[in-house]
């Protein structure tokens, strides 16, 4: 079965910071939260946003976020796009790795 966890555990950006944040209940919010927000977050809750706003651009390329390898692949790339654009917004970063990797990526059914 296809999971989306993987990309979960390679999109934690960096070591865990010492403020906690709860993640944005909504996509309106969510969209707005840069790379740099994302970091301040606690493990979980970065998780958590992440896997949120995976699956919602992978819902709207029509692909599936894949459990192993290409789910590492694919975090290490919203890791460096957010190394290098901490500013940028983490949707954006997210959403820019899965077209770069899109012809690779399961069809979602």
């Amino acid at each position: 079965m296809i999971r989306k966890l993987s990309i979960a555990a390679a999109l934690v950006l960096v070591a865990a910071s010492a403020e906690a944040q709860t993640p944005p209940l909504n996509f309106d919010q969510a969209a707005y939260v840069t790379c740099k927000e994302a970091h301040a977050m606690q493990p979980e809750a970065r998780k958590q946003l992440a896997i949120f706003l995976a699956d919602h651009a992978a819902r709207y390329r029509g692909v599936v976020v894949p459990d192993g390898e290409m789910g590492v692949q694919l975090g290490h790339l919203v890791r460096g796009g957010c190394t290098l654009a901490p500013d940028a917004y983490l949707f954006t970063v997210i959403d820019r790795a899965l077209v770069a990797e899109l012809k690779k990526l399961p069809k979602r059914r």
